[in-house]
Parts: C-alpha cells; sequence; structure tokens
C-alpha cells in the first residue's frame, strides 16, 4: 500500500509539506509525488537503512539522567522538511541583521554602555545578569565580534508566520547533526537528490574554519586552529570531534594547552610546545581559566584570560557573550536591532512577558495554562513549563518559582507550532518541529543553507529538545525557480 496524502491531516496547524490533505505546498510536490510511488514497506526499509547508517556513523548525542551519562543513536525522521529559496533568504537576512545588533549590544556593555545610558535597556536587568562578566570589561575582540558563531531558533506559527523564538550565543550546538542529518538522507532517499536543486550543507565545516582563521591575532600566514573540548563525558563531544576532524584541527582538553610567560598560547605535542592563535571553545565561561573564574575547575587553561586580553589569542565565542544570551534580553533584541542599525526587525520575536514587571508578572501567572514559562539562562528544554500540557501541581510551583525570582522568568503564548509528516510506527503522522539556522560572523557573515529541523517525536508535544525526547529531519532550501 502506497502513501494516501489525503488520509494525511495536519488539522489546525500549519503543516511544512502539505496545504490541506491530499494537497502538497508548491516547493514539496515533487517530494510528496515521489513518496507516493513507494510503499509503506519501501519506506519502512530506507528508515531502517537510515537508523543502520547512523549507528554505523557512529552518530550519538548523551542524555544525562539518574546520575549517568546514557549514549543513544541520534534519533532521526527520514521524511524531509522543505522551505523555498525565495523565503530562505527573507530569514537569512533577518539573521544576519540580528546577530549583527547583538555583537554591537555585547559590545557596547564592555565599554561605553550607551544602551543603558539612553534607557533603552535596564541597567538592573545587565547587573544580574548571569552571563556579564566583570572581566571581560574594555576588551574589544578582533572585528567587534564577541558571538562567532550563534543559533538562532526559529518555529511557526499555524498562519504561516516564522518567529524567532530564541538565540544561542554562548556554546551553540547541532551543526554536526545537520551535516549527518544530510549524509544520511543522501544514503537513503538518493533519488531525490536526481530531480531537486537542494542547496548544500555540507561546506559548514570549510566555513566555519575560514572564519575563526579570520579572527586570529598577528599576520601568520595560516593560523593555528584548535577545538577546546571539556571531554568524552560532555554531551557534545561527538560534535567537537566531528568539527575538529572536518576542519582538520586539533581536539585538545585543557590540560594540552598552556599559556607561557610571553602570555601566548601553546599546545603540547609530540614535538614540543606549538604556538595557538584561535580556539574555538565548547566550554562555559566559569571553567575556561582558573586564573580568572571558578580555580577548581580542571577543565580551562591557567592564564588564558590573560592571553587573550593581551591579543596573543583569539576565543570563539568570546567570553562575556552570554549577557546576550539571556531569554529576558531577547525580549528587548527588536529594540536593540533598531537602536543599533536604525532598521525594523526582519525576522519577529514571540511576544514575550517579563516576570520582573509587576503587570507582565500578573498576566503571566494569571494564563499559566497558555503560556510557555521558560527560566533565563537554562537549555536544552530544562526548567520550562509547557502551560497546555501542564498538571495543577506543576502550575503551582511555578507560580511559586516566578514569585520568588522574577527576574529570573519569562512568559511565552503557546504557539501552535508548525507540522511535517513524520514516520511513526510505519504511518505519516503530523509532529511538532522548530528549526536552528547556525549563523557565523567574523570579517564576513555566514548562514548555512537551512538548519537543524528538530521533531517533538512524542505525538502532541510541543517539546522538540533531543534531551526531552525529541528527533530530528533533514532540512531542505529548495531552489526550484532556477531548475
Amino acid at each position: 500500500m502506497s502513501i494516501d496524502w489525503k488520509s494525511y491531516d495536519p488539522g489546525e496547524f500549519y503543516d511544512e509539506l502539505i496545504s490541506t490533505p491530499g494537497y502538497a505546498r508548491a516547493p514539496a510536490r515533487n517530494l510528496t509525488a515521489w513518496l507516493r510511488s513507494l510503499s509503506q514497506e519501501e519506506l519502512q526499509i530506507r528508515k531502517d537503512d537510515a537508523e543502520l547508517a547512523i549507528i554505523d556513523k557512529g552518530v550519538t548525542f548523551t542524555v544525562y539522567s539518574d546520575g549517568e551519562n546514557i549514549d543513544r543513536a541520534w534519533p532521526f525522521d527520514i521524511i524531509p522538511r522543505v522551505i523555498p529559496i525565495r523565503e530562505w533568504r527573507r530569514i537569512e537576512e533577518g539573521l544576519k541583521q540580528r546577530l549583527q545588533a547583538l555583537n554591537l549590544f555585547i559590545n557596547d556593555l564592555y565599554h561605553e554602555k550607551k544602551i543603558i545610558r539612553d534607557r533603552i535597556v535596564p541597567k538592573s536587568l545587565i547587573e544580574k545578569s548571569k552571563g556579564f562578566r566583570k572581566e571581560c570589561v574594555d576588551i574589544t575582540p578582533v572585528h567587534g565580534v564577541w558571538a562567532h558563531i550563534c543559533g538562532s531558533d526559529l518555529v511557526r506559527d499555524s498562519d504561516g508566520s516564522v518567529y524567532v523564538l530564541e538565540d544561542n550565543l554562548r556554546v551553540p550546538s547541532g551543526v554536526s547533526y545537520m551535516i549527518e542529518n544530510r549524509e544520511v538522507t543522501k544514503r537513503v532517499l538518493p533519488e531525490m537528490f536526481e530531480n531537486n536543486n537542494i542547496l548544500p550543507v555540507d561546506d559548514y565545516p570549510d566555513r566555519l574554519l575560514e572564519m575563526l582563521q579570520s579572527i586570529a591575532p598577528g599576520r601568520r600566514k595560516k593560523p593555528e586552529v584548535v577545538v577546546l573540548t571539556p571531554g568524552i563525558y560532555n554531551s557534545a563531544y561527538f560534535e567537537h570531534a566531528f568539527l575538529a576532524r572536518s576542519m582538520g584541527a586539533e581536539l585538545v582538553e585543557g590540560s594540552d594547552l598552556v599559556v607561557e610567560k610571553d602570555d601566548c598560547v601553546y599546545m603540547r605535542t609530540i614535538q614540543g610546545l606549538a604556538r595557538v592563535d584561535v580556539i574555538y571553545r565548547r566550554i562555559d565561561d566559569l571553567y575556561i581559566d582558573p586564573e580568572a573564574f571558578i580555580p577548581e575547575s580542571t577543565l580551562g587553561v591557567p592564564g588564558l584570560m590573560r592571553a587573550w586580553r593581551k591579543g596573543n589569542v583569539a576565543l570563539a565565542n568570546a567570553p562575556g557573550c552570554g549577557v546576550a544570551d539571556d531569554k529576558v534580553v531577547y525580549s528587548y533584541v527588536p529594540d536593540i536591532i533598531r537602536y543599533y542599525l536604525d532598521e525594523d526587525p526582519l525576522l519577529p520575536n514571540v511576544p514575550t512577558y517579563r516576570c520582573n514587571n509587576k503587570k507582565q508578572r500578573e498576566h503571566v501567572i494569571a494564563n499559566l495554562e497558555t503560556m510557555v514559562v521558560k527560566p533565563a539562562n537554562e537549555s536544552g528544554g530544562y526548567g520550562m513549563l509547557v502551560g497546555p500540557q501542564s498538571s495543577a501541581r506543576e502550575r503551582e510551583e511555578f507560580r511559586r518559582l516566578i514569585s520568588t525570582n522574577p527576574r529570573n522568568y519569562i512568559g511565552q503564548p503557546a504557539l501552535s507550532l508548525s507540522t511535517a509528516p513524520t514516520l511513526c510506527d510505519h504511518m505519516l503522522e503530523p509532529r511538532h518541529l522548530d528549526l536552528r539556522p547556525f549563523i557565523l560572523q567574523g570579517r564576513d557573515t555566514y548562514v548555512t543553507a537551512g538548519g537543524l529541523t528538530r521533531v517533538a517525536m512524542k505525538k502532541g508535544s510541543l517539546v522538540v529538545n533531543s534531551s526531552q525526547g525529541g528527533g530530528s529531519k533533514d532540512t531542505w532550501v529548495v531552489d526550484n525557480e532556477s531548475a
């Protein structure tokens, strides 16, 4: 039996492939027609092949559960998400605009603080920010860029509008899975890449290396770039190793690096010490240098901040950029864009209520059943309340949390996230999803063609994070206009 798109019904939600039962959206027509030519058994075989490929390639992620680290095969759905290139170009420009403004904002906070003096962003908000680092005051990174790699999460509401849900500026992860998703999809759906002009994503490691080399201090023809990892027990270790290997860079831990008396960073090698120019660090600020932050940290490099302050090494992302990763600061991004760029935002925020504002806090508490409440500095879907799927006990707990520490929470209306056909138990069913594109900013700015589509594999769930049971899909930006 082949797929019957007439029986596929996304209901009230905007579906990325199917507009109404039986009718595909224009960019997805080649894909849906080809899928219709397959029997359900053939489709399941390809799904099984994808799962075997993921195991064979060793694509894993780590879930922390009951004090244990559990490595699991990457959860993957073989039905791609499709985005037309004309729409993507508008999104791409919006993402570039956003990161440019955020970097101007971060640089301002560590220097003149004009945006605070002009009362666009409250002084108290920054003073209480967990991401603000006084150790970074008066430092100016190369090109004035603090957040070199950003992963902004996008969602689509029921009317098709695209919103920025949040920005990830500290150590955004997931790009390796975007690339692996494409490789696996090419293996199990090779026919589709012959008949569709799908923009590539496999150039990301080259673009990343190019960006990292562009921020290197000095004039060495070939700067030494390393990837600094906390080690094999980190949940994103697969990605650290993947990116280092793909760039031809060394994967190092803190003990592999040393800051010498000349305040330069060196890597220990069997030939002796080798100068390091750029560190792509995948370690949180507070652990990168025991001299500057947590003295007990064994993950970082003593003296690293000193070397960076003197301009002898570049750090990506720069310490202190997490001040703009705060979900309360996120609510000010439209104002930040207008302030620094004198432009209206090309991509809107999700409407956001700040719980440190009495009136807005009262609105959130009174409407917890329809709101999503998030802590300011958590990630991975932890510590949040999804009102429509919450219990009375959970809502009561969040009333207490918000009242106790209002600065730490924001509330957003629960959007009707878009869906896409997902293969579940041999059947195609709609599942909610989001999208994390990756933006690089150094000398130039680059945006991935699409990004990592994350899928809530549980029926009806709005939580897409892998740590919370989510999966992923390949994301196709399709240019059929020039085909």
